[in-house]
């Protein structure tokens, strides 16, 4: 049972961020409405840990958008007017690892090293794909990923070599820094490579849900990187069930 002083450390917390989030123009007021709740959800029902993890996250994600900002406005690809993020994108990187929060919670395995797991590899997905996307729009070579051909810059399933560096880098990145935060110092042990390996692959299923299903509008944006992240985290789950 999360304690009143946790709650309120929480609540003041995703207020804070929440707030200064949108005076910088990194969300819009939906953005900033659907941070604050999912930070609540996720630090309330999982951890403070799972929570500065996903905190972490997002900090590298204004980052990487704001990196190179003009060059990719002048691109058209973008995110925002002014690199802002509205409820759509902070639900579709945050729903899923709320979700595992909340399911962590009502089986009481909040603290269990495969409910860490499956909500690391959940936030390693989302870093990856959030990575890989700001940072590979500002290559020119960029190939559709199902057939391998030439597209344009920001096209849905695009691809390129410089990105999917960055996406393994994501990967590589969240799950150590995620790692350190839940697991005992000097612990590293081959779990470590469960939610790099899902992060990684969970990013190019997004790529690729992106060339089929989202070009011919059966899902959109927000349905990709939830599919995908739900892939990575079941990955994660099936793994972990057959260690």
């Amino acid at each position: 049972m999360i304690s009143y002083l946790d709650l309120m450390v929480i609540l003041s917390l995703c207020a804070i961020l929440s707030f200064i989030s949108y005076r910088l123009h990194l969300l819009t007021a939906s953005g900033s409405v659907a941070s604050f709740l999912m930070g609540v959800i996720i630090g309330s029902f999982g951890s403070v840990s799972w929570l500065i993890i996903l905190i972490a996250f997002a900090l590298s994600g204004f980052i990487v958008t704001k990196f190179k900002f003009e060059l990719k406005r002048r691109k058209g690809v973008q995110e925002g007017a002014k690199g802002e993020r509205n409820w759509k994108n902070v639900v579709a990187n945050g729903l899923v690892p709320a979700l595992v929060a909340l399911g962590a919670w009502s089986l009481g395995l909040q603290e269990s090293a495969a409910a860490n797991l499956i909500y690391l590899t959940a936030v390693s997905v989302a870093a990856s794909d959030t990575i890989a996307s700001e940072l590979g729009v500002l290559s020119n070579k960029t190939f559709l990923i199902t057939s391998m051909k030439r597209v344009a810059v920001g096209t849905d399933g695009g691809v390129s070599a410089y990105g999917t560096a960055w996406a393994l880098i994501g990967a590589i990145f969240a799950s150590i820094l995620g790692w350190m935060l839940l697991f005992p110092w000097g612990t590293v042990d081959a779990r470590l490579l469960i939610p790099i390996a899902m992060g990684f692959l969970g990013c190019n299923i997004d790529s690729l849900i992106g060339a089929t299903l989202e070009r011919r509008g059966i899902v959109s944006k927000l349905g990709t990187n939830l599919l995908s992240m739900v892939f990575g985290a079941l990955g994660s789950l099936l793994i972990l069930s057959l260690l």
